[in-house]
């Protein structure tokens, strides 16, 4: 009888699943963050505001995906780790089962705290968000240009890290 010991379990994501793993949380949310209590209302989309009381639902009923950091796409958002309790999350234990987040990293979003206020639930976050959506405020205006400006140049980024001939001078 042979005492092999187990096969390890897959290092990559399964096909068809992003081959990107999830970061750390950065160590403070992003300055245009919608669970920060700093941030103005009415930066983001509905939809995206709409996202956010899902993950305050029973762990059975909560989305499937982890909520990414908007300003740096492969991060685990910030101000989401720090709002929600990531004993709960589904997402979660989907994305370390799935090979798109490590053990390790899990256990850092669990254990993230803040070190800026942030709302105490999805539901807060996102009522907060929408009260100004229809009349966003000057300091919203400002961040919702600079959250189009870095969206705009990511966009650039990736168009040229996926095309070769982008990155290719006129001849």
């Amino acid at each position: 009888m042979s005492h092999d010991p187990p096969p390890s379990p897959k290092t990559t994501p399964a096909p068809g699943l992003p081959t990107e793993r999830f970061e750390s949380p950065a160590p403070s949310p992003c300055t245009t963050c919608p669970y920060r209590r700093d941030v103005p209302s009415g930066i983001w989309d509905a939809s995206e505001y709409g996202k956010l009381p899902r993950y305050d639902e029973p762990t059975i009923d909560q989305p499937t995906r982890v909520w990414r950091c908007h300003t740096l796409p492969l991060m685990v958002c910030a101000g989401w780790a720090g709002c929600h309790d990531g004993d709960e999350l589904l997402a979660l234990r989907i994305a370390v089962m799935l090979g798109a987040m490590t053990p390790q990293t899990a256990q850092k979003v669990r254990d993230y705290r803040s070190p800026v206020p942030l709302f105490t639930s999805g539901a807060e976050a996102a009522a907060h968000g929408l009260r100004d959506l229809d009349n966003p405020s000057p300091q919203a205006r400002a961040a919702i240009a600079k959250i189009e400006l870095r969206q705009a140049r990511n966009r650039t980024n990736s168009l040229r890290a996926h095309d070769p001939q982008a990155n290719r001078g006129t001849q």
